[in-house]
C-alpha cells in the first residue's frame, strides 16, 4: 500500500515536490509532522490535530512501550484504535531515547540494556523487540533500531557504530511481521563524516528499505555541520523513496533542508516553544509573556489565518500565561503547529513554480529580520 512518487524537483535547487500513499491517507511533500509523544499531540486533541496537521503525525516508541504497554494498545487497535486518530501515523525506532540515557545504559552487540528513565528498571532492547513493538502500535511508517551516537564521537567509534547500525537494520528488517501494512525506513547515521555517511546510506540502500531517515542531527551540532551532512547525502540517498530528517523542525531548518532534498520533517519545538509562552510568526518569534504585551490589542498573527490569530489579542493570550491559565500554551501550540503547516504548503508552493529561492529569501528577511 505505501509508495512514494516524485512529482518535480525545483529548477534552481533541485528541492523536491512529492506523495507519499499510505493506507491512511496520500500526502504531498515536504511535510511537517507534529509529535505525538504519548498518543497525543500536547494539550491539543484530535479535531484540532487535524486543523493544524496534513494528516500525519508522529508517535514515540519507548514511551508507548513503557506507557501504557505496546500489547494493551494493540489490543485497542493500535495508535490509531487507542487515541482514536483516523489518519496516518509513523513512530520512531525508540532508539534516541535510549542512547539519550548515556548515564544508564550498555550496548552490546544483541541490543542495549538500559534503566527506565524514571523507576530505574533494568530494561533491554534489540532490533527485533523495537520491529515488534512498532508492529503492535500499528503505524503507517516504522522506523530501524539504530544507535545514535553523540555528533563528536571520534571516527573510529563512529565507524563500529554505523556498522553494528547496519546489522541491526538487517535484523530488524528480517524480523518484520506486516511489510505489506507497515512501511519500514532505515536510518542513515554516521555524524559529521562523509564517508560513514556514504557507507551508512550505500549499505541500508543495498537492503532496499521503503525509504531513509537521517539521524543523529540536531543533537549539538552547528547548523553548517548539519546542512553539510545533507548536502553530501542530497546525491546518495534514492530519488524514488522519500527521505526524512528526524527531530529537526525549526523553519529555517525545513527550509533549508528541503533545498538539500528532505521530503519530511518532525520536531517537539513547536509544542515545547507553545508550553514556554513563545510564538511563531511571519515576523518572527512573538514571546507572548513580555510586559510590552499587556494592553495589545493586536493579534498574534496579522497574516496567519489560524482560529488563534482570528479571534485572540496579545494582550489576552498574554494574561493567560501570567494566570497561568491551561488555554495559554494550548492556543499557542495550535499556532504554532498551524504555522509550520501554512509554511511547508508555502514552500510546495514555490517549488512548484520554481521561485524557492525567493520564497527562501522574503520569509528570512521578515523572520530573522536578514536575509540568509
Amino acid at each position: 500500500m505505501f509508495n512514494y512518487k516524485l512529482l518535480k524537483e525545483e529548477k534552481d535547487t533541485g528541492a523536491r515536490l512529492g506523495k507519499l500513499y499510505t493506507e491512511h491517507g496520500v500526502f504531498e511533500t515536504p511535510i511537517f509532522m507534529p509529535v505525538g509523544t504519548k498518543a497525543t499531540v500536547k494539550t491539543l486533541e484530535n479535531n484540532e490535530i487535524k486543523e493544524v496537521s496534513d494528516g500525519l503525525i508522529l508517535g514515540n516508541t519507548y514511551h508507548l512501550w513503557l506507557q501504557p504497554g505496546d500489547d494493551i494498545v494493540k489490543e485497542q487497535g493500535g495508535i490509531r484504535g487507542f487515541m482514536k486518530w483516523d489518519q496516518a501515523l509513523l513512530t520512531d525506532s525508540g532508539g534516541y531515547q535510549v542512547f539519550s540515557l548515556s548515564d544508564n545504559r550498555t550496548i552490546t552487540e544483541e541490543g542495549v540494556e538500559f534503566r527506565h528513565h524514571k523507576s530505574g528498571e533494568r530494561l533491554f532492547m534489540r532490533p527485533e523487540d523495537s520491529i515488534h513493538i512498532q508492529n503492535n502500535l500499528g503505524a503507517d511508517i516504522i522506523m530501524s533500531f539504530d544507535e545514535c551516537p553523540p555528533f563528536d564521537a571520534d571516527y573510529n567509534y563512529m565507524k563500529q557504530s554505523v556498522e553494528r547500525t547496519t546489522r541491526w537494520a538487517k535484523r530488524g528488517k528480517k524480523a518484520h511481521q506486516k511489510p505489506d501494512k507497515q512501511a519500514l525506513f532505515g536510518i542513515v547515521q554516521g555524524g559529521p563524516f562523509k564517508e560513514l555517511r556514504h557507507l551508512s546510506a550505500q549499505s541500508l540502500i543495498d537492503m532496499d528499505f521503503d525509504g531513509y531517515s537521517i539521524g543523529g542531527l540536531s543533537v549539538g551540532e552547528t547548523k553548517t555541520e548539519m546542512y553539510n551532512v545533507l548536502d553530501d547525502l542530497k546525491d546518495v540517498l534514492p530519488k524514488q523513496k522519500p527521505r526524512y530528517l528526524m527531530g529537526v523542525g525549526t523553519p529555517d531548518d525545513i527550509i533549508e533542508g528541503v533545498i538539500r532534498g528532505i521530503d519530511m520533517f518532525d520536531c517537539v519545538n513547536p509544542t515545547r516553544l507553545a508550553r514556554h509562552g513563545s510564538a511563531m510568526t511571519s515576523r518572527g518569534r512573538v514571546r507572548i509573556k513580555n510586559k510590552v504585551f499587556e494592553n495589545d490589542h493586536s493579534v498574534l498573527d496579522d497574516n496567519c489565518d489560524c482560529k488563534v490569530c482570528q479571534t485572540y489579542t496579545k494582550s489576552y493570550l498574554r494574561h493567560l500565561f501570567k494566570a497561568n491559565e491551561h488555554l495559554g500554551p494550548r492556543l499557542i501550540s495550535y499556532h504554532n503547529l498551524y504555522f509550520l503547516k501554512t509554511l511547508t504548503q508555502n514552500i510546495r508552493q514555490a517549488i512548484k513554480t520554481d521561485t524557492l529561492l525567493k520564497f527562501k529569501e522574503e520569509f528570512f528577511n521578515k523572520y530573522y529580520n536578514t536575509a540568509k
